[in-house]
């Protein structure tokens, strides 16, 4: 099983070409999956070493070789042997740190992928895709093991589908249109939270909802850290003169790339509103506080007059005339009436209430 460490940090001192695991979440035990297929014939099966591949390899059929789990030590260093796969492209495998890239050998490409996915908290969590590209054979290894590509493996099985008589560059597209899709998904589901913060930050601010803009603030910088590199991956693979992406699969690399720009530019126009958002929040808060104390600085200046008049009339003194008439008493309890209402007229004449 390979040895899972937490950041790239941790590497430092082993020598380059170290197969061990690298990641957020310990590497799980790898499962092998095999489908074969061809404009006649569709088998997919479970596969517990590359000799079973290697058996399969001999026809002409076209294989894909799908690993959930990244506890593939053994597995990894039998590819690199068989299939002439650089030590420092297996290390990368199972390095999931790394940025979406694509690099070019004589017999194979290397493509890595980011999937990004948003849960109920808004925190988006993502894992990675690593492709091994030859003629007539494609690896892909993922951290875990879900449904992402059960549509991709069910057009496959359909006799009448077009990737049945198409080879491994148009399976590359198709993942990585797959992963691109959900990209759309995930822009859906910002754009609904994006909405209904601007409800109830036009409601009423809070400090929960600065809480929640500061975290999609921090979502929406990894998302696009996690997407741009994409667009040089896309546009590098359609100027490579590679033999093993054929012309007419360029078409729709093409696709590929107009929708991932179409991702980064809406990500950029949901860190702008989120700036937007961020502003509004801060001004109401500002506003806010201004009106909080503009109320109390007019209760202080009604009552400094009355404080005034209490301070004087509350002194010891023998020889204060007022304290002795009839209607000392009363005049004063006017005056206490009387000056609030005229500053509180004088201060609507100003307008400042």
């Amino acid at each position: 099983m390979a040895e899972s460490l937490g950041y790239p940090s941790a590497k430092a001192g082993l020598p380059p070409g170290s197969l061990v695991h690298v990641g957020k979440e310990p590497a799980v035990a790898g499962h092998l999956t095999l489908i074969s297929y061809s404009a006649e014939h569709f088998e997919e099966l479970t596969v517990q070493s590359i000799d079973e591949i290697l058996r399969y390899r001999d026809g002409s059929a076209t294989l894909w070789v799908h690993c959930e789990g990244l506890a593939i030590v053994e597995i990894l260093e039998a590819i690199g042997h068989h299939f002439g796969v650089h030590p420092l492209v297996l290390e990368d495998i199972l390095n999931t740190h790394q940025r979406p890239k694509f690099e070019e050998y004589d017999e194979y490409l290397f493509i890595v992928l980011k999937t990004l996915t948003c849960d109920q908290n808004l925190k988006v969590h993502h894992e990675q895709i690593s492709i091994l590209l030859f003629d007539n054979l494609l690896f892909t290894f993922r951290e875990k093991k879900d449904e992402l590509f059960s549509s991709l493996k069910q057009r496959l099985a359909n006799p009448k589908g077009r990737m049945r008589s198409l080879v491994t560059d148009y399976l590359t597209y198709a993942i990585m249109d797959t992963v691109v899709d959900q990209y759309f998904t995930l822009t859906d589901t910002l754009e609904e939270a994006i909405e209904a913060i601007e409800i109830k930050l036009l409601d009423r601010p809070r400090t929960q909802i600065f809480a929640t803009i500061q975290l999609l603030k921090r979502e929406l910088v990894f998302i696009r850290k996690a997407i741009t590199p994409l667009r040089e991956v896309l546009l590098t693979m359609q100027r490579s003169e590679t033999g093993l992406i054929q012309e007419k699969t360029l078409p729709f690399f093409r696709d590929v790339f107009d929708h991932t720009l179409r991702v980064i530019d809406t990500m950029d126009s949901y860190r702008d509103l989120i700036n937007g958002m961020l502003d509004i929040y801060l001004s109401s808060v500002s506003n806010r506080m201004n009106e909080i104390m503009k109320v109390l600085t007019v209760f202080a200046t009604i009552f400094i007059p009355l404080t005034f008049l209490v301070g004087i009339y509350g002194m010891n003194f023998d020889f204060m005339p007022e304290l002795h008439w009839k209607w000392s008493y009363p005049i004063l309890w006017g005056c206490f009436f009387l000056i609030p209402a005229v500053l509180l007229i004088w201060f609507r004449k100003k307008k400042w209430l």
